[in-house]
Formats: C-alpha cells, structure tokens, sequence
C-alpha cells in the first residue's frame, strides 16, 4: 500500500512538473510573439492611417483582424501622427515621418528618430493634375479597341461583389499604354496610397538597375558586406541576392515566429539581421524567397552613396518622379534602411505606371530610365528557380497562372497584391486589397482569364 501510495504521488509529481513546464514554455514563446503581434499592429496601422489616410476602424476591422493580432489594444495620436499597439504586458510604438513613412520605434530613442529629417527634393516640373497621362493624371479619352463593358462588369465582380474572393481595394487594366478600366472599392480612390508588400522587391531590382546604369553597382561582383569578409559568404554576389539565391539561413514563413516575421516587427535593422545569419548552401545554387536578401541589397545601394541625403532622394528623383509617382512613400526601419522587400506606398495608377515602365523596356516618356537589357535580365530564370522567378520579379514560365501565357510575368505581395504585366499584349492588370492565403484568397487564375478573354474577344 505504502509503495502505491509513493508512485502515485510520484506520479502526480511528475505530471505537474510536466504541466509546469509545459506553462513555462508556452509563456517563453507567446513572449518572443508580443514585439511581433504589437509591431505588426502598430506598424500597419500607422501606415494605413497617416498614408493611406484610411480610418483606424478600417484598418483594424479588415487589415488587423486575424490570429493575435485581432486582440491587439490600439492608441492612435493623429496630432504627433503616432500608434501605440499593446498586448498582454507588451507594447510596441510607430511613427509617422514626412518622407520617410511609419517606422517602428525599435532599439532607437524616439526623439532621435523625430529629429531626423528627411532631405530637400526638387520641385517637380510638371503638375500631376494637369499633364497628360502617363506622366500625368489626365487620361486620354481613346479607345484601345476592346469591349470595355466586358472589363467593367470583371471589375465590378471582382470589387463589389467578391465574386473572385479576397478583397479588392482597386482594380485597373492597362492596354496599349492606357488604363481602360479602373474600379475602387468604398473608402479607397484614385488618389490612395496603397501598400505594395513584397511588390516592393521589383521596385528595388529596378532601382538596381539603375544604380548599375550610373556605375554605382555590379551585380556579378561580391556583395561587399565586411561582415562576410572572412567566410565563404564573401562569394555572395548582388546576382544572387536579386535572384533569391545568396545561399544565406532564411525562413519566410508568416504564420509564426520567423526570419521574416522577427525582421520586420522586432528588428531596429533588417539588413543587419539578414547579412548576420550563417550560409546554409553555395552562393548561386539553390533557390528559396528571402526578403532578408532584398533588405540586404537596400543596405548596400545606402553605403553606395556619399551621404545619406543622396540615398533618401534616389528613388524620388531616379525612378519615383521620372515615371509619375509622385506622391510614393518608400518607408525605413529604425537604422534608416528602405525596406525594400515590403513597404512601399503608391496609388493604383502608380503601380500601373511601373507596369509601363516594363513594358516598354525601360524606356518612359521618352526618357530611358532603366538600362538596356534589364528587363530582359529581370526575367531570366534563376537558376534554382525551376523558371518560377527572375531577379525581383515571378515568372510565368511554370504555368503558375494557367489562363495567362507563359511570357507574362508580375509583382506580389503578401495578401494579394499583384501587378500582371503581358508583354506580348501590350497589358497589364493591377490588384490590391486584402485577400490572406487560407481563408479567402483571391482567384487570380480565374480573374486574369476572364480579363484575357475580354481582351481577345
């Protein structure tokens, strides 16, 4: 009896150190969750709010409603233009700074972040309003010769009806160089500014190409990273960082605690966080999405220049301006880094002026902006890539989308940004909103079809 008595209180013993532990654990990791679950509320609210100029009940009820995030405690100060997030016994603050975008206020003071301003640019020589498209905002009144009633009933579907899933914010087809159709959603115009998420990643890969045009960059030269001197990452080139192939530790898994995840909510720097972990394969060799890759590059265009100054007004002055995007916001981390793979902010019109920017090979308002050759290099597969990715851009060549032709290639971002760009028909389909993998995503497949079919007809 006296035995029994000892192993069951031994086994209560060990059932409660189990359970203990077990507690221990799951309070360990729900606290490495916090700076993530209030960062990502914090930031994004932010943006939406003083970007975008959404309201904050918006952004909560469709942007933030999902997982831990939904029970996010939020604080918006639209006099200092700052967002507090909170949950359980964390917190996490962004900031709004002209120029620069909302920044998370990560292992910086605050003030010092306040205090720093973000350079002159030159006035524009044109007014948005009253040029021409596509430098301009007025629109040609031209027909490109396609049924306009089949496409307005496809945005239509798509925008007012969910017919195709998710949920569109905006909607615009571009044919011969002209948006034919436009459709935006209750709250969303014209005029906003909408996030590009990973979309952001053909944005740098452009501005790549551009710095290798001045002779800045070579991008089959190492990197350069002083941290990679004394290892085999010495080997890794901008090539294969573009290409997604730089053979560095990465994880993009957004459902947990991940590389991408930590980089983005609880990191002050994010290239710093990318270029610190270990090669995991041989520079050039093997294919996996790291936006930790793209960050990187963003800090090595920042150590390019003189100052930080000519950094900020790069991408206005170099690509912004010279193609219409005259009110983008390309935001920073905490160090002062363009994220690069996520936070750009532009219109719908903008996103389609990019679009142009390709489909005429580099070439906009008669001005080359990009280098020869460079948009025919950002669509050759990388070698890994099993013809599914070029250098900051996805390829068509797998039959991803089935209904579009394997030449098309496009931009996407996380929760359904796309930018559907069809060179061989002059085209391109631009799609924003929020439609999150799993739970209602948006059928692209579908959606470009019927467009296609529109188009043909």
């Amino acid at each position: 009896m006296t035995n029994f008595i000892g192993m069951k209180k031994k086994l209560i013993y060990i059932i409660l150190t189990t359970l203990a532990l077990a507690l221990i654990a799951g309070v360990i990791y729900l606290n490495s969750l916090i700076p993530i679950i209030t960062g990502y509320a914090a930031k994004n609210l932010a943006s939406g709010v003083f970007i975008s100029d959404r309201s904050a009940s918006d952004v909560e009820s469709l942007d933030l409603n999902f997982s831990f995030i939904r029970y996010t405690s939020n604080e918006v100060d639209t006099i200092n233009r700052r967002v507090v997030s909170r949950f359980l016994w964390g917190k996490s603050t962004a900031i709004y700074r002209d120029g620069f975008g909302c920044t998370l206020v990560r292992k910086v003071d605050e003030d010092a972040l306040l205090s720093t301003k973000f350079p002159e640019i030159p006035p524009l020589t044109y007014i948005s309003d009253l040029t021409p498209w596509p430098l301009g905002n007025i629109l040609p009144d031209t027909s490109t010769g396609i049924p306009l009633e089949h496409l307005q009933k496809i945005a239509d579907d798509l925008v007012d009806k969910q017919y195709y899933g998710g949920y569109a914010f905006s909607f615009l087809v571009l044919h011969k160089g002209v948006p034919v159709v436009e459709k935006y959603n209750v709250g969303i115009n014209p005029e906003t500014r909408l996030l590009s998420w990973s979309m952001a990643k053909s944005f740098t890969s452009a501005l790549t190409g551009i710095m290798v045009k001045d002779g800045k960059l070579n991008i089959k030269m190492p990197a350069g990273i002083p941290e990679w001197a004394n290892d085999d990452r010495k080997n890794i080139t901008i090539n294969d960082l573009l290409q997604m192939q730089s053979g560095l530790e990465w994880n993009e898994d957004y459902g947990n605690r991940s590389d991408v995840t930590v980089m983005l909510h609880d990191k002050a720097d994010f290239a710093m966080f990318a270029y610190d972990k270990m090669l995991k394969y041989e520079p050039g060799t093997e294919w996996y999405y790291s936006s930790g890759s793209t960050n990187i590059i963003n800090y090595i265009m920042r150590t390019s220049f003189a100052n930080d100054a000519e950094y900020y007004t790069f991408a206005t002055n170099r690509l912004f301006n010279k193609i219409g995007m005259t009110n983008a916001v390309f935001e920073v981390d905490a160090s002062g880094t363009q994220v690069g793979s996520s936070y750009i902010y532009a219109t719908t019109r903008d996103y389609a002026r990019f679009a142009l920017l390709y489909l005429q090979d580099g070439m906009f308002n008669g001005e080359r902006i990009l280098p020869e050759d460079w948009v025919e290099y950002s669509i050759t597969p990388a070698s890994d890539s099993e013809e599914r990715y070029g250098a900051g851009f996805w390829l068509n060549l797998d039959g991803t989308i089935s209904s579009a032709p394997t030449s098309m290639y496009r931009c996407q971002g996380h929760n359904g940004q796309r930018i559907f760009i069809f060179p061989d028909q002059d085209l391109a389909i631009v799609v924003l909103g929020y439609s999150p993998k799993k739970t209602n995503d948006m059928d692209f497949d579908r959606l470009v079809g019927d467009v296609f079919k529109a188009i043909e007809n």
